[in-house]
């Protein structure tokens, strides 16, 4: 749960919002799908403004702002009514916003081409044709990022993109993310891993017990005594000359994992 928090991120002000379980990243990450919305009196005027509005049609929503998450991953891989769906059919359903292509939708031969072009950025071109259950995590991951690219949103939420990944495929992954930040996307990492926040993410807000426990630029935030504070455990934060960073228990000189 989340308490008495404030928060405002520009566009392409790339941002990590880092936290332990149980520091309130799950309620941040509904409150901004629009599956939550805050509890406040009256007097209080409690809101969750996006991109400068707080009512939206949330199939509106969701072409402005593309989400990956293992949840929306599960989803699309179970299906929709008795259907097995294919790369290219869940890439084209970031237009609409639902889970495949229904047969009622108007989709054009332009969103179809725009499907293609998408899996082709994230050098996935070649599963166009290949059920989501038959792909490695790797695989459906680049997908899912295709899927959430194609309507060209401003923003992107990227709720623990990593988890189930191997070492290449994050690299891959993240490296696609770089890309992308370049580009001009607005990217918002949700996570409690060090190792997926991407150099050109410089702020980062530190959530504790439902609290922002601090917010401010990158190599503030990511030190040895606050993220100490944060985790409640001893930790050692790296710096790595990459530009990535990396969180370490000295006593069990192994990173911080899941």
């Amino acid at each position: 749960m989340l308490d008495d928090l404030s928060l405002e991120i520009s566009q392409r002000q790339h941002t990590a919002i880092l936290g332990p379980n149980g520091s309130g990243k799950s309620s941040l990450i509904k409150l901004l799908m629009q599956d939550y919305r805050p509890l406040a009196s009256p007097e209080e005027g409690a809101t969750v403004e996006l991109f400068g509005r707080s009512r939206w049609d949330i199939f509106e929503l969701r072409r402005l702002m593309g989400i990956v998450s293992p949840d929306v991953q599960s989803d699309l891989a179970a299906g929709a009514e008795g259907r097995v769906l294919s790369a290219l059919e869940v890439v084209v359903s970031g237009f609409v916003a639902t889970r495949g292509v229904q047969p009622y939708q108007d989709v054009s031969t332009e969103m179809w081409e725009a499907g293609h072009r998408a899996l082709e950025l994230l050098e996935a071109g070649h599963l166009a044709a290949k059920p989501v259950p038959e792909m490695s995590t790797g695989e459906a991951r680049r997908v899912l990022i295709a899927r959430a690219l194609v309507p060209d949103p401003p923003a992107l939420l990227l709720d623990e993109p990593t988890t189930g990944l191997d070492m290449v495929a994050t690299a891959r992954f993240l490296g696609s993310l770089q890309r992308l930040a370049r580009r001009g996307k607005t990217i918002i990492f949700v996570t409690h891993h060090l190792h997926e926040i991407i150099p050109e993410v410089q702020r980062v807000v530190l959530l504790r017990e439902g609290k922002i426990y601090l917010d401010g630029p990158k190599g503030d935030v990511l030190t040895d005594e606050h993220l100490s504070e944060a985790f409640a455990v001893p930790v050692r934060v790296d710096n790595h000359a990459s530009g990535f960073y990396s969180m370490v228990v000295p006593t069990m000189a192994e990173p911080v994992l899941p």
